[in-house]
């Protein structure tokens, strides 16, 4: 039998002003688990990123489509991770061809860097299309005593 979890679902049009909800969402369950300040907020710029690119990137706008977020602790009652899942309903890309942020070329870019801040903030992230089309970011961040 899988162990028990919980999870908080959000799903919502592709605007921008949604973002402060999912901000309000993140920051509540980051302190519900006893995140420290800097886990905190670097969960939250994490979480913040992957929004930012599904609407952006991958509904392009379309109020029409919609994003979804969800944020599962497990084991219930007493989480050892927190998996945020952000999905989209865009065309998807390959995430084997995005360019290193750190490379001296896409250095002064103001784009591509939202990624690189997922993986650098989270203990792992995953990229996949969606078999019904969208792309599915994963994101894991496991609790420590310090968390």
């Amino acid at each position: 039998m899988p162990e028990p979890e919980t999870t908080i679902r959000l799903r919502f049009s592709s605007a921008f002003e949604m973002l402060d909800m999912v901000q309000l969402v993140s920051d509540q369950i980051g302190r519900d688990l006893r995140f420290d300040e800097d886990a905190l907020t670097w969960m939250e710029v994490a979480v913040r990123e992957s929004v930012i690119n599904a609407i952006k990137h991958g509904n392009r706008h379309d109020r029409n489509k919609h994003v979804t977020v969800e944020f599962t602790t497990r084991p219930a009652p007493s989480p050892e991770e927190l998996v945020i899942v952000v999905q989209d309903q865009g065309e998807g890309f390959d995430p084997e061809g995005i360019a290193d942020p750190l490379a001296p070329e896409n250095l002064l870019k103001s784009s591509g860097r939202g990624i690189f801040f997922m993986r650098s903030f989270m203990d792992d992230i995953q990229l996949a299309r969606l078999p019904e089309g969208g792309m599915e970011v994963r994101m894991v961040k496991r609790l420590t005593a310090e968390s």
